[in-house]
């Protein structure tokens, strides 16, 4: 049966707005942003504020107590070994504040035996940590390590050099306390005397004074702090680490330091992490278990003094040529799992990854994907796994 022309165009008219309607309903492709995986360097990080202190600070305390004259010296000044800091005119000793200078020239002659016994300690640890650099040396010259455990022994060598240092300049100083508690014994044999003579109080080590809490004239107690004094450019850096981004720390790691106030970035090395963790109330009235950091500057600028404020990265894994994407791309999919979006003939296609070390930008892809695969970034909740999608072209 033949259809009459105005049928036929009924039923064409028809078909064309059926068509036109499912191609309206049809949704339109998502437009995303896709990006490969790359090769390249990647590294974690730990990033805390942190405080510069001097590495050998002594607070020069009263030998006995008296009236203290007043301090001439200002913060800043230079001192030298043994110079006149303090004096004091000796208040009339009780017999239990007699007993108190004896023992306390005791404790310092003691103490100066110990600091003795660290450098011995110190120096044969030095020792130890120059024969281990060169067995290390040895080994990656032969490629049986990487280059970084190279770097490792070379900075524990420094570090061992620094604590060898450290340690001299500590007995150095507790002779100085010995000579300071002895002050306090001659001012017991002067007033046992009858004399009235001022007891001078020495700088116990050459440096700057870094503080004096009072430099009027004033009676004080035995034991009461007069100044401080240390080198302000001999520096280290402490830092309060959480405890559970402390536990990742180890001695010998490299530190970026940035935050100080100048432009040019400063390194560091690791030289310890206290073990002791102790109580800190935040900001926001949460109590939080922290461990101090001690990191050693390695070239200080001139500018940087005692107790600046700063920003220390210390980094804690490192690989110059790791496969990574950005962390941007991927998202959990399971309790321990993690999954991307790839686009797949114009379609968006879930699969599972295998993902390693990750930082704040980008993640370590454990098992390489397909050659030219692109991964959608900043994939929607509601990105579903064969939804249609269309890159974003990029201007």
């Amino acid at each position: 049966m033949r259809l009459s022309a105005s049928k036929t165009a009924f039923i064409l008219a028809g078909i064309l707005l059926l068509a036109g309607s499912v191609y309206l309903l049809v949704p339109a492709p998502s437009e995303v942003d896709t990006v490969q995986a790359t090769r390249g360097p990647l590294e974690v990080t730990t990033s805390e504020e942190g405080e510069t202190r001097s590495k050998e600070r002594f607070v020069v305390a009263a030998p006995i107590g008296g009236r203290l004259m007043r301090i001439g010296l200002r913060e800043g000044d230079a001192v030298k070994v043994g110079q006149v800091v303090a004096e004091l005119a000796p208040l009339p000793l009780s017999a239990r504040e007699q007993e108190e200078v004896i023992g306390r020239v005791a404790a310092a002659r003691a103490a100066h035996r110990e600091a003795l016994e660290r450098v011995r300690h110190a120096d044969e640890d030095y020792a130890q940590a120059q024969r281990e650099r060169q067995r290390i040396e040895r080994l990656v010259r032969e490629h049986f390590l990487s280059p970084q455990a190279g770097e490792q022994a070379a900075n524990l060598g420094i570090t061992a050099g620094n604590e060898l240092a450290a340690a001299q300049a500590r007995a150095n100083a507790a002779k100085e306390e010995v000579r300071v508690a002895e002050a306090g014994m001659l001012a017991l044999r002067e007033y046992k005397g009858g004399s009235s003579s001022l007891v001078s109080v020495r700088a116990p080590v050459a440096g700057a004074v870094l503080g004096i809490p009072e430099r009027s004239e004033r009676i004080v107690s035995a034991g009461a702090p007069l100044i401080t004094i240390g080198d302000p450019h001999d520096l280290e850096i402490v830092v309060e680490l959480l405890s559970t981004e402390a536990v990742k720390v180890r001695a010998g790691m490299p530190v970026r330091i940035e935050g100080w106030g100048g432009e040019q970035e400063i390194g560091g090395v690791v030289r310890l992490v206290e073990p002791h963790a102790f109580t800190k109330i935040s900001v926001l009235g949460i109590e939080e278990k922290r461990a101090n950091v001690i990191i050693d500057v390695m070239a200080p600028p001139a500018q940087l003094g005692d107790g600046f404020r700063l920003i220390a990265k210390i980094v804690l894994w490192r690989a110059e040529d790791a496969l990574k994407i950005p962390v941007s791309a991927i998202f959990r999919c399971g309790t321990a799992s993690w999954c991307v979006f790839s686009v797949t003939d114009g379609r968006a296609s879930r699969r599972e990854v295998r993902i390693g070390r990750r930082n704040a930008e980008d993640a370590e892809l454990l098992e390489p994907l397909p050659q030219g695969t692109r991964i959608i970034r900043y994939p929607s909740s509601s990105l579903a796994d064969g939804q249609r999608v269309a890159e974003r072209k990029r201007s």
